[in-house]
């Protein structure tokens, strides 16, 4: 059974039993953040676009680790040419690892590096593991197509977006609870900053009174699912 451990942000750490793997590692900079990326020990790391606060301490983590960097094709170029191994893929496409399965999906959003380096669409990313599947959208608004996302999908659980602003609010990501249909949501992309200071609870408390099954997960803590 796999174990998902927020990591604050939009950072997860996901194990199971052929890998570990990050997504959008922001640490450094994270004034939530509990880890370092010193302590950090995977095998892949997953970037869903290039901005600072999702790229984060990416390539540092791949360096260190000889570990290799799943995105879209534009930014797994770009951080190529920054020294790190990776595996470069685009929306819709899907590949086998030794850890489990990938397949992107579009999210609607930008996405260009700190320097300001175009690095291609921004995306999300269906993660199974030990025949659990993760769905992690990246930064987006709200889309229809997640309707068909959960239905292609038998999502086990989905972290969203819930900060306003740059992303979904709390309405929306209910709103794309409902389309998707996971068996768990939990909120993310909150608190970080001034500008997304938003109640998670508030977040649950809606997804509830749909009937959905919704959890705040707390930075540092793991879950099985």
């Amino acid at each position: 059974m796999p174990k998902l451990t927020f990591l604050g942000h939009s950072a997860f750490l996901v194990e199971g039993e052929k890998g570990r793997i990050i997504i959008d590692p922001f640490l450094t900079g994270n004034p939530l953040a509990k880890s370092k990326p010193e302590d950090i020990r995977v095998d892949y790391v997953l970037i869903t676009h290039g901005h600072g606060d999702h790229i984060g301490d990416g390539v540092q983590i791949a360096k260190a680790n000889n570990a290799t960097i799943v995105a879209p094709f534009e930014l797994a170029n770009y951080c190529a040419n920054q020294g790190a191994n990776v595996h470069p893929m685009h929306i819709g496409g899907a590949h086998e690892f030794p850890f489990g399965r990938v397949k992107l999906t579009i999210a609607h959003h930008g996405s260009a590096a700190p320097d300001g380096t175009y690095t291609g669409n921004p995306c999300g990313f269906l993660v199974t593991m030990d025949g659990k599947t993760l769905y992690h959208p990246g930064d987006t608004g709200l889309f229809y197509d997640m309707k068909l996302i959960g239905e292609m999908n038998k999502i086990d659980v989905a972290v969203l977006p819930i900060g306003d602003n740059f992303t979904m609010g709390i309405e929306d990501a209910v709103k794309a609870a409902e389309l998707l249909q996971a068996k768990k949501v939990i909120p993310m992309h909150y608190k970080t900053f001034d500008i997304i200071d938003v109640e998670p609870q508030k977040f649950v408390d809606a997804a509830k009174a749909k009937g959905l099954n919704a959890e705040i997960l707390p930075i540092g803590e793991t879950l099985e699912f």
